[in-house]
């Protein structure tokens, strides 16, 4: 299995920087985007830091290390680097007021033959399109979807509310902070789309998924998605990588099914 990567980042209209951050490296099939939060340029240091970590030290591990790792193999991996960038960010807000309070989200793909590792933290989401039909596969960490799940309000009622990016985790506020870890089985044309709130709150599932249904190649579909986003009002910066499977996928390994069981059922 083949996998084609499109990624890019835009200011927005409102903002004047951007502390959104994407990296991705095709050679390990790692994909990273991560929305920071802090004053001055802290958010965009934060994001950048995590974006950095992880792709160099998870990449190289799983060019050392992949041929032969589990997937329990690859999502303690996924951890360390996490823990380890969290703790790096969180000891230079620490030791530099100008960095005081700076955090970021977190959305990491793991993208493996016929399978592929989500975790997150935050808000910044994953979704799929498969056979036209678009799914999210990560849960916010937010105050918003925990009064969804509380049902204190409706989703309906979420999409006005002023609490839409009050985030309930994040990569460096503190010492220790949690990745939520799911693995997913791939088909061939599937799409995964990793985005930040810029994009899923200026536009609903139903919108991103017919911007993405009608469009072919991964740069059009990207740059109509950035472009749509904008068009409703652009408040806030704009993350956008699209992953497309290609080829035949090979069946789990009988490890994956526990980790599977323990994750995702999707």
């Amino acid at each position: 299995m083949e996998f084609e990567f499109f990624s890019r980042t835009d200011t927005g209209r409102v903002r004047s920087n951007n502390e959104d951050s994407i990296a991705v490296d095709d050679s390990c099939s790692i994909a990273v985007l991560a929305d920071g939060m802090g004053g001055y340029n802290a958010g965009e240091v934060a994001s950048g830091m995590v974006c950095d970590f992880i792709r160099a030290e998870l990449g190289r591990w799983l060019t050392e290390a992949a041929p032969g790792a589990s997937d329990g193999d690859v999502k303690r991996a996924m951890d360390i680097c996490v823990d380890n960038a969290n703790r790096a960010i969180f000891n230079a807000a620490n030791s530099n007021p100008t960095y005081a309070g700076m955090g970021t989200t977190l959305v990491l793909s793991v993208f493996r033959a016929g399978r592929v590792l989500v975790g997150h933290i935050g808000d910044s989401r994953a979704y799929r399109l498969r056979s036209g039909v678009l799914q999210q596969i990560t849960r916010d960490h937010s105050l918003l979807q925990e009064q969804i799940d509380a049902g204190i309000i409706t989703p309906e009622q979420a999409a006005f509310s002023n609490n839409k990016n009050l985030v309930t985790r994040a990569v460096g506020v503190e010492d220790l902070v949690a990745m939520e870890t799911h693995i997913h089985e791939i088909q061939s044309g599937d799409i995964y789309l990793m985005c930040s709130d810029g994009l899923s709150d200026m536009l609903s599932d139903a919108q991103i998924s017919q911007v993405m249904t009608s469009r072919a190649a991964l740069p059009e579909m990207g740059a109509a998605l950035i472009d749509a986003a904008n068009v409703a009002g652009g408040r806030d910066n704009i993350a956008v990588i699209l992953v497309r499977a290609q080829g035949e996928a090979e069946p789990p390994p009988k490890s994956w099914w526990p980790f599977r069981r323990l994750g995702s059922a999707t």
